[in-house]
């Protein structure tokens, strides 16, 4: 070919591929390739550097902000944390396409300051990247848990006797206005105690008191999207609330790593106490190349974080649930009549409830599940990242994109749920009132797929049995001449309540049945 001809050769060459190219992104933007749609969903107005957050800026919490950019922006609508792509769900089927039909594409978790500080770097389980080492960790804890399974006699007994306890404040304490926040975490936290480190603490024990500090301080500075999650180099500033959090995360690993030295001490690979010593046999094979998954090293690190994650998430949630739960139940004094009209029937005062009389207390299972919807404990869920190039309905995602659903917005749609802001434990039962029912799809209190809570099973059996313990025995009410408590919460990693005071009041006809009597 002469020279006189390439050149025209080449710009033609080049001509009809850049028209192909525009053919083919045209048909994609109108009818969608392959696994992914072609259209972006609807964005809130962005900026360079700083991304959408002067869009951001409400007095409404994230959670309830959200809900209300779904009138304006639909369903699924995006936005930019910084340089983070994010996506926002607000409809159950959208979130069952992320969580279940979709998965492991959706089953990565965000790198940021605060969680990595929380981890060592994504060594626990509720924060880790999705991979190999993660989901070793998972079956591990999983077959730790398992051993204590629902149904299980030993962990209905640890639970009945944290109740006990529990009852036994509530009696000493009659008609005194009181905070159960303390008291409702000491038991929560035994339980998991007796789960992780078979062990268990006492009313005023200086550990348990500094768990109570660390815990909270990590819940009000952890995952929250603060500006230094968003804006990394923020770090290098002054930060007060990473100052907390540091101070907190070193008091738990300092607690972490006694819990580990003691344990390692009196080890047997013939006996498994708890879910420490299971994560310490794990290690010992994965140091001895006997681990059932290639390539996959359990390092101190993990084994701490990951026993520290369900620590931490075993008590904070559950304790959180219950603190709801007392709230309604005060708001709302004829359901918690009913509850014990239930009770008297079904159980009377011969005896304790057992985990056994759950498929019999319809109205309680009703009630806590009205809790769940009304007041989820993690409106927000934890975020997830797409490992790929994906869809989401009709929208493309692509890879790194950021996911987050709304499980508030998907617990009070007006479409799936009457009075959706009415608390109505009778919506989650039948017809004839003695049984339950699921009304809705858009119910999904502990997540799904992949990344579903892992203690969602001990989490119901606790709630069941520290609920039915309490309500057999106390009605409790508002102290008299002060106000029913706040039903905003406040916004953190969990939703928690404002701090409140109630009066346990000893119910007609228990005043002379012994505690230790009706064991």
């Amino acid at each position: 070919m002469s020279e006189t001809l390439v050149l025209p050769w080449l710009l033609c060459s080049c001509l009809l591929s850049a028209i192909s190219l525009a053919v083919l992104y045209l048909k994609r933007k109108m009818n969608g390739f392959g696994p992914a749609a072609a259209r972006s969903p609807p964005s809130l107005p962005s900026l360079p550097i700083i991304g959408s957050i002067l869009s951001l800026v409400s007095d409404s919490p994230p959670h309830i902000f959200f809900q209300q950019l779904q009138k304006k922006y639909g369903n699924i609508y995006s936005l930019m944390m910084g340089s983070h792509k994010v996506l926002i769900i607000n409809s159950h089927h959208h979130a069952k396409e992320v969580l279940i039909k979709k998965g492991k594409v959706f089953a990565g978790r965000p790198r940021t300051v605060t969680t990595d500080l929380l981890t060592r770097d994504g060594k626990d389980i509720a924060f880790a990247d999705y991979s190999s080492t993660w989901k070793f960790h998972r079956k591990i804890v999983h077959g730790a848990l398992y051993m204590f399974g629902e149904g299980s006699a030993s962990i209905e007994k640890i639970i009945c006797r944290e109740a006990l306890s529990l009852s036994a404040v509530l009696s000493e304490s009659q008609k005194s206005p009181m905070d159960l926040g303390p008291e409702l975490t000491r038991a929560v936290t035994n339980v998991v105690c007796a789960l992780c480190f078979n062990s268990s603490y006492k009313r005023g024990d200086a550990e348990f008191e500094s768990m109570l500090q660390y815990s909270q301080g990590i819940v009000d500075t952890v995952a929250k999207d603060s500006l230094v999650d968003i804006f990394p180099w923020l770090q290098m500033f002054p930060n007060k609330d990473l100052t907390t959090l540091r101070e907190c995360v070193s008091i738990r690993d300092n607690l972490l790593q006694k819990k580990y030295e003691e344990h390692k001490v009196d080890y047997s690979d013939n006996v498994q106490r708890d879910l420490m010593d299971a994560m310490l046999r794990a290690k010992r094979s994965s140091e001895n190349n006997n681990t059932p998954v290639p390539n996959v090293a359990l390092t101190e690190d993990h084994l701490l974080m990951t026993v520290g994650d369900i620590f931490g998430a075993g008590v904070e949630t559950t304790t959180t649930v219950l603190k709801w739960s007392i709230v309604y139940l005060v708001h709302n004094p004829k359901v918690q009549k009913k509850i014990q009209e239930e009770l008297d029937r079904k159980i009377g005062t011969d005896r304790h409830p057992q985990l056994s009389d759950r498929g019999n207390l319809p109205y309680l299972e009703a009630t806590i599940r009205e809790v769940l919807r009304i007041r989820p404990v993690s409106p927000l869920l934890i975020p997830h990242v797409a490992l790929q190039d994906s869809s989401v309905g009709e929208y493309r995602v692509d890879k790194g994109t950021r996911v987050i659903i709304n499980l508030w917005s998907l617990h009070h749609d007006e479409k799936e749920w009457k009075n959706p802001e009415l608390f109505d434990p009778g919506r989650f039962l039948n017809e004839e009132g003695d049984g339950l029912c699921s009304p809705s799809a858009s119910y999904l209190p502990f997540g799904a797929g992949v990344r579903v809570c892992l203690g969602e099973a001990l989490a119901k059996m606790e709630l069941f049995l520290f609920l039915a313990w309490i309500l057999q025995r106390f009605t409790l009410e508002v102290p008299t001449g002060q106000p029913l408590p706040e039903l905003q919460g406040k916004f953190g990693v969990v939703l928690q309540p404002k701090r409140f005071k109630v009066t346990a009041n000893l119910r007609a006809g228990w005043e002379n049945i012994s505690l230790k009597q009706h064991c």
